[in-house]
């Protein structure tokens, strides 16, 4: 279980050996522990440490865990195999990872680091495959000393278990990932002749005529080949937490994602669902320059982690606290979206992630590197390590959370939100592989525009993962275009049961191995929305010619268009050209909508300026009441309940101060003093939030 000797984590990340120098590092940490800063992650890496076989530079790790505990900081290990010596990349050569075209990888310096050791790729892999046996073998000594020199340490707080959970999308195809992939399908089916049925494939003759696919494309054995690799990787993740827990059973163990289900969760392993059911506490490392400053993302990035970790405490566990001037991803972009950082910047982005539930921040440096190309950036303080008004900011915010006075706020939880947006991996994995060799990428925006489009109206949308259907009664399904008959089979019930549930175009359209279904929607969906297809057509590249009304009211299409004839239903909005569009039907005790096309892809690309009333519509036909009510669209809110206390926060990332009124469904706003800003007062239901900052509200 997670510990509760600190209040709420809040630090940085510090060493990643050689930056900061060893000659600042007792003045750093004093500095650190005066500014209430009360936890610092560390990079383990292999290739700084094991300097030759069985040799082990303990020196500078040991100091950091040292000075820790003198000034009053816990330390979180962040085991680093895939920063592999070069010794070992010598010595396994046979073991290097390959990427799809044959090339292997090989040893780099780390962009992050500034350190030797890290492949070429920019995945979290390595260069070595752990699917060889030598290469494990030598990884789990280190993890097993690493562990056994540190379990006791009083500075140790836990182990953060494979840095940002990810892979490349090309890797791996060397022999030892081949035969791994060849024991998983023996497994899975049992024999070549049921694999060859499944794969379409009839002349394999032995497991070994089986190659992994290069080339991505909706077929069986690419479904495969992704489903596998995220089960290798996931599998070697559990092994290295299975190594430090046969040393050591008592501290915590933790990872962190980078919020990566949407949209690459298929195409790089960033499944946060599955990573966060093996740890204690999850994390997720957001970073506005790279992301862009909008508030919607902000929200999508904390909001997919609290859905991922289930109830489990998070962390924002790299959070942006300094400059990002020279990366491919900022050039040509406004200083103001996140290259150049100041104070309130620092302070809107940690609030909001905790207002989405995070409950540790941590920014992704403490202070910048000074070598390579992110020298300068990210950190609170400056180069030299001195205070700047960015590490006033953070300092007074982590000595604000960590009084006694906020023991409540945080051990308040946010409520369920109204409405949420249903995530089938098999339907991501199905639409990378159709839209590989496109430019057209339809499911995120799909994704991502359904969730914009709600937030934007008001209502806080949740994240919800096929498995979890049955904790929500509203469900929106963006882009719903494949998914297996056991799926179909779990919404049929959850509908039948009382759900009600709003599809785009196509459900389940492909089945089964991507299997196009002669009837329409697919597996039995066409009793669920009272509907059958008329007419279909897949052209996302032209689909922002679509349009249709829905009781008169004009909508922007996009992505695909598939008109329905009644089988059931009720008839509520048609296309342009008189083909029906929009379907509702009574199911059981549930109530379906069905929309031939994808409004929500016209809204992400429209940037809001496109269906927004729609959404608000779709909300209201569910019956459905906001949470809270706010007069001024520009404000955010979450209400967090809890058994010491339950808090209302008001977000507002604009630059100017915000008046709003607020009206709650559950609750009352107490009149006095409020949580945040420190010395705010409200009475009434008029109030007003400073400009990139919240206001934290006491509920009765």
């Amino acid at each position: 279980m997670p510990r509760n000797d600190i209040q709420l984590p809040y630090g940085a990340v510090y060493f990643r050996k050689s930056n900061p120098p060893q000659a600042d590092w007792e003045r750093d940490y004093k500095v650190a522990g005066e500014d209430g800063l009360n936890i610092f992650r560390h990079w383990f890496m292999w290739s700084a440490i094991e300097v030759a076989p069985g040799v082990y530079d303990w020196a500078e790790y040991d100091r950091q865990l040292d000075l820790a505990a003198q000034n009053g900081i816990k330390t979180i290990i962040a085991e680093l195999i895939h920063a592999v010596p070069d010794w070992a990349v010598r010595k396994y050569k046979h073991a290097l990872q390959v990427n799809a075209d044959g090339s292997k990888l090989g040893s780099y310096m780390g962009v992050s680091a500034a350190t030797g050791g890290f492949s070429n790729n920019g995945g979290g892999a390595g260069a070595l495959t752990l699917n060889c046996p030598e290469v494990k073998e030598a990884a789990g000594r280190f993890l097993t000393a690493l562990a056994t020199r540190y379990k006791d340490h009083p500075a140790i707080y836990g182990y953060d278990v494979w840095n940002e959970c990810n892979y490349s999308a090309d890797v791996d195809y060397s022999d030892y990932a081949k035969a791994a992939f060849r024991k998983w399908l023996e497994k899975k089916y049992g024999d070549l002749k049921t694999l060859a049925l499944a794969w379409h494939r009839y002349s394999y003759t032995e497991w070994d005529d089986i190659e992994p696919p290069v080339h991505m494309a909706p077929y069986p054995e690419c479904i495969d080949w992704l489903k596998f690799k995220r089960d290798n990787f996931y599998d070697q993740m559990q092994w290295r937490i299975d190594t430090i827990r046969a040393v050591d059973q008592k501290n915590v163990i933790a990872a962190h994602g980078i919020s990566g289900a949407i949209p690459i969760m298929a195409s790089n392993g960033c499944d946060d669902w599955l990573a966060a059911s093996k740890v204690e506490v999850y994390g997720f490392t957001w970073v506005q320059a790279r992301k862009g400053s909008e508030a919607w993302k902000n929200w999508y990035g904390v909001d997919i982690n609290r859905a991922a970790a289930r109830g489990k405490p998070f962390w924002h566990a790299e959070r942006q606290g300094g400059p990002l001037w020279l990366q491919p991803q900022v050039i040509g972009r406004d200083k103001e979206d996140g290259r150049v950082v100041d104070p309130e910047d620092i302070r809107l982005w940690s609030m909001t992630s905790l207002a989405g539930g995070a409950r540790g921040i941590l920014n992704l440096r403490w202070r910048p590197l000074l070598d390579g190309p992110l020298f300068g950036a990210f950190g609170s303080y400056a180069m030299d390590g001195s205070r700047t008004p960015r590490s006033d900011m953070a300092s007074a915010m982590a000595k604000w959370a960590n009084e006694p006075a906020q023991a409540a706020l945080w051990e308040a939880k946010p409520v369920r939100g109204e409405i949420g947006i249903l995530v089938v991996p098999e339907t991501q994995e199905f639409e990378y592989l159709l839209s590989y060799d496109r430019k057209e990428k339809p499911y995120p925006e799909a994704m991502w525009g359904a969730y914009r489009a709600f937030l934007e109206n008001g209502v806080q949308p949740d994240w919800v993962h096929i498995d979890d259907i049955d904790a929500y009664d509203l469900l929106y399904f963006p882009y719903p275009i494949m998914f297996t008959a056991e799926q179909a089979a779990r919404l049929t019930a959850w509908v039948e049961k009382g759900g009600t549930l709003i599809s785009e175009a196509c459900p389940g359209y492909f089945g089964d191995r991507g299997h196009v279904g002669t009837i329409q929607p697919n597996m039995g969906l066409d009793k669920v929305f009272g509907a059958l297809e008329d007419e279909v057509e897949f052209m996302p590249d032209i689909g922002d010619r679509i349009h249709f009304k829905l009781d008169g009211a004009a909508v922007d299409g996009g992505g695909l268009l598939q008109s329905y004839r009644l089988a059931g239903g009720t008839a509520r909005g048609n296309f342009d050209d008189g083909r029906l569009a929009v379907v509702e039907h009574r199911f059981g005790k549930g109530r379906t909508l069905l929309i031939g096309t994808n409004p929500s892809v016209a809204y992400y690309r429209s940037e809001g300026r496109a269906n927004g009333a729609f959404f608000a519509e779709l909300f209201r036909w569910s019956g459905k009441a906001r949470q809270v009510k706010l007069s001024n669209a520009a404000l955010f809110a979450r209400t967090h309940e809890g058994e010491k206390g339950s808090f209302l926060w008001l977000v507002n990332p604009t630059r100017t101060a915000q008046m709003t009124e607020v009206e709650l469904v559950v609750g009352t706003l107490n009149s006095g003093k409020a949580v945040w800003p420190v010395g705010a007062t409200q009475s009434g239901g008029r109030v007003e939030v400073p400009a990139r900052d919240v206001l934290i509200l006491p509920l009765g």
